[in-house]
């Protein structure tokens, strides 16, 4: 057998090894989204329900109702500030994380991936205790003599947004931390050496290294935020409204299929869309970067 046919057997063995996983993928995730696809352009009935056709209007509902388009919006703002506050707070933790030598580093790890372990349903009625009027914070601020009326601070953007963006930390600081432990820091020590202080070796050295890390990261946390449910409906009830709740509503409480499958196709566009121009963003940040 010559070499140049064990090179390209073992070339085979990687897509045929990967083959019975992306039928599993095909099976879960393609072909659901393709009967949604196909159900949007259905018509609704009161009384069928559903009834097969090949129509815009319920796209034409979505883009021309001021409603849904402010869900839409919501939904964006609120993903995309997520997204950066769990960068923004999850970075240090990663870079931590990645250069400690501690003997306790894996209890940190440990610490870190516990809340996985509990549902987002618990931890949301966590924050509803903190947030609510008679909660944590509420309670402090009135015992201080700061408020004198309870804030409102459930069912607020700002209740969503912390909630969310304690759900998706985990998320951003594992992922930025299996990067960063893969860059060899003796190039930062090298430019401190050389005069740069921690901030710009970090800037220019660090950040342009771990950019697809960062990019990853953000996709992964972006697109966890775009399609969060249970902490927008506990922590926002009627107040905050984001595209999950209300495709979910549309499905389960109008029977709407085919409204409801428009608007899951505009949430997965949507996700989509912002997620690969947020990838290409950093990734073009940081190459000029490394240029210069």
């Amino acid at each position: 057998m010559t070499t140049t046919t064990v090179r390209s057997r073992t070339n085979l063995r990687g897509p045929f090894m990967a083959f019975p996983a992306s039928l599993i993928v095909l099976g879960i995730i393609v072909i659901p989204i393709l009967f949604l696809f196909r159900y949007s352009f259905n018509h609704y009935d009161v009384t069928d329900l559903m009834v097969s056709a090949f129509t815009l209007e319920n796209y034409a509902r979505f883009f021309s109702d001021a409603y849904y388009s402010k869900v839409l919006w919501t939904t964006l703002w609120i993903a995309a500030l997520c997204t950066f506050l769990a960068l923004l707070l999850g970075l240090p933790v990663a870079y931590f994380l990645a250069k400690t030598q501690s003997r306790f580093k894996s209890l940190f790890v440990i610490l870190l991936v516990f809340p996985l372990m509990v549902g987002n349903v618990v931890r949301a009625a966590g924050w509803m205790i903190v947030f609510g009027n008679a909660g944590l914070v509420n309670a402090v601020l009135k015992d201080f003599g700061v408020i004198d009326a309870p804030l409102q601070l459930l069912f607020t953007p700002f209740a969503v947004i912390v909630g969310t963006t304690a759900v998706v930390m985990p998320y951003m600081i594992l992922t930025l931390q299996s990067v960063l432990e893969g860059i060899d820091f003796s190039v930062e020590e090298a430019a401190q050496v050389l005069g740069a202080n921690f901030l710009t070796s970090f800037r220019r050295v660090v950040l342009p290294i771990a950019a697809p890390g960062i990019a990853a990261g953000t996709m992964l946390v972006f697109i966890l935020c775009m399609n969060a449910y249970a902490t927008p409906v506990l922590l926002g009830g009627s107040g905050v409204t984001m595209m999950a709740p209300a495709l979910y509503d549309q499905i389960t409480k109008a029977s709407n299929w085919p409204f409801g499958a428009a608007l899951a196709l505009v949430l997965v566009i949507g996700t989509l869309a912002m997620a690969l121009l947020s990838n290409w963003v950093i990734h073009r940040r940081y190459a000029k970067t490394m240029e210069s």
